[in-house]
């Protein structure tokens, strides 16, 4: 997928979402380019899921906005941290795969040879071929995070949304996952991931968003996890101070 002569990107306009009345994001402002993979950093607690959630649409803000903006034409993919699936159910690794087709072709309509070529190859590019027909039940957590990983593949839009991706993954997958997600970048995507870890932030990631209820700073990676950005966070988040991996790794 090509882009045109202005990089597309995500953009949040004063978002504030609440939950029960209290308020989970204030005034939320930035924007994620395409070109360059892009993090949103925060200790537990501070708004990261909520903030992918509003930008997928799966949460009505309280006020502001959120745009899919210069030519980013193709929608929005979002990977939740969890399979959002039964792994006890008897399905296919290549039928979990298909559910990617849904946002374009719809649940019950007929799959097309195209289509079917299309989820084989996300399945080979994850290379889990030799266990297309294997039940989800069956994969370790690094298998079945590729198979995610695959359906999203499939669903071939313009941006796509990333919860902790390399949750309980092991370091070879964790390489596996971020060269896909490279290859998304090259691609013209825009790619968002929330991250729990900066060290990975700082390695792979050019543009961050810092969260803490609000958004601290966005922009270049270096620019934005500062020391004084990350104590302003810790500031501003001092319900999230029981986080203490995070504050470690700061």
């Amino acid at each position: 997928m090509g882009v045109g002569q202005v990089t597309p990107s995500i953009e949040i306009d004063g978002l504030t979402v609440a939950y029960d009345g209290g308020d989970v994001l204030h005034g939320v402002c930035g924007r994620f380019p395409a070109g360059v993979l892009c993090a949103v950093v925060g200790p537990n607690g501070s708004g990261k899921t909520t903030l992918l959630k509003t930008i997928a649409g799966l949460l009505r803000p309280k006020s502001g906005c959120v745009r899919l903006a210069a030519g980013a034409a193709g929608g929005i993919a979002y990977l939740p941290q969890r399979a959002g699936f039964d792994r006890t159910f008897p399905i296919a690794v290549r039928d979990v795969v298909a559910m990617g087709l849904w946002p374009r072709s719809g649940g019950f309509r007929r799959v097309t040879r195209a289509q079917r070529d299309e989820v084989e190859a996300a399945i080979a590019a994850v290379g889990l071929s030799a266990v297309a027909d294997k039940p989800i039940g069956t994969l370790s957590g690094g298998q079945t995070r590729r198979v995610l990983f695959a359906r999203t593949m499939v669903q071939d839009a313009a941006a796509i949304l990333l919860d902790e991706p390399f949750s309980n993954v092991d370091t070879d997958t964790t390489a596996y996952l971020l060269a896909l997600m490279e290859g998304w970048r090259g691609e013209g995507r825009i790619v968002v991931a929330v991250l729990h870890d900066l060290d990975l932030a700082h390695t792979h990631f050019g543009w961050t968003m810092l969260l803490a209820h609000e958004s601290v700073a966005c922009g270049p990676t270096e620019s934005v996890l500062t020391p004084k950005n990350l104590g302003r966070a810790r500031h501003l988040c001092d319900r999230c101070a029981a986080d203490r991996n995070f504050w470690a790794a700061a």
